[in-house]
């Protein structure tokens, strides 16, 4: 799939916000939700902290959120932007929100190099795409994009 300008703008965004996570000691990933007209509607970091919450990944704990905010109308027609891919956990909420399109920037094979076997982030290799083609709704994928400009924060960030 192609992307446009406001992709490339929101992911940006949603790396600047990655490390804005980072410089506060949190995992450095980020999301935000954009509805079909360009709104932001939501803006979320990773929460596995302080809790030490696994699950607490940004994309899906966005995609709680949103879910419980907005209508199936409005999810269908927004665009979740994430600094890197949803593992399968987060695809699977993605799917679950009904979210139409999702534009990511490192792809889990890319994280999982630059992660290691780091405990608190084993990364799941499986594409998001895969997640999503076991589903009976479409899902527009578009990613990796900008990919090395993502990786960035992760190589400060977990090989400090």
């Amino acid at each position: 799939m192609s992307h446009t300008e406001r992709d490339t703008q929101f992911l940006r965004e949603s790396f600047r916000l990655a490390e804005q996570a980072a410089q506060q000691g949190i995992h450095p990933f980020a999301a935000i939700l954009v509805d079909a007209d360009g709104k932001v509607l939501m803006e979320q970091l990773n929460a596995f902290l302080p809790e030490h919450d696994m699950t607490g990944h940004a994309e899906r704990v966005l995609m709680t959120r949103a879910n419980t905010t907005y209508s199936p109308e409005i999810l269908a027609g927004s665009t979740m932007y994430t600094s890197a891919e949803p593992c399968a956990m987060c695809a699977g909420a993605v799917y679950w929100a009904g979210v139409g399109r999702v534009v990511y920037g490192a792809s889990e094979k890319r994280l999982k190099e630059l992660t290691g076997n780091h405990p608190e982030n084993p990364t799941l290799d499986l594409p998001c795409r895969t997640v999503f083609a076991a589903g009976q709704r479409k899902v527009e994928v578009v990613g990796p994009l900008l990919e090395e400009e993502s990786a960035q924060v992760h190589v400060k960030f977990w090989q400090a």
